[in-house]
């Protein structure tokens, strides 16, 4: 496993990924963030995460949209999309599943729960 996981985070509340940042930080992740879904399509060409903790509710770009073009993307399709949110309705996690998330944890969550599922699809 590699030893410092690079994880993008495309989250526009500050709050949440100051907390979910400093808690995979502790445990030796690298965590980048975007507060929206525009830069967070870019960052993730650019860096190649091994993981992507993504909102829906975004500016710019939905967290939806973020997926669809994540996951179509020769560069970014086979990174681990994470869909974190509070839209957790049946429809909205099939739409979100339809879009390429690999996995969808509804907000408000856990901390020591959550950071167990985003190490299951770390490499």
């Amino acid at each position: 496993m590699n030893e410092h996981p690079k994880i993008l985070m495309i989250e526009d509340s500050k709050e949440i990924a100051a907390a979910l940042s400093g808690v995979l930080g502790l445990k030796g992740a690298v965590v980048t963030v975007a507060r929206d879904g525009v830069s967070g399509v870019s960052l993730a060409k650019r860096e190649k995460p091994d993981l992507i903790l993504l909102d829906l509710m975004l500016p710019k770009l939905s967290g939806f949209e973020v997926c669809k073009i994540l996951k179509t993307d020769n560069l970014t399709w086979r990174i681990p999309v994470i869909i974190m949110s509070t839209l957790n309705k049946p429809e909205q996690i099939a739409r979100a599943k339809e879009a390429g998330a690999d996995h969808f944890v509804s907000k408000p969550y856990d901390l020591d729960v959550v950071v167990d599922e985003i190490y299951k699809f770390l490499p």
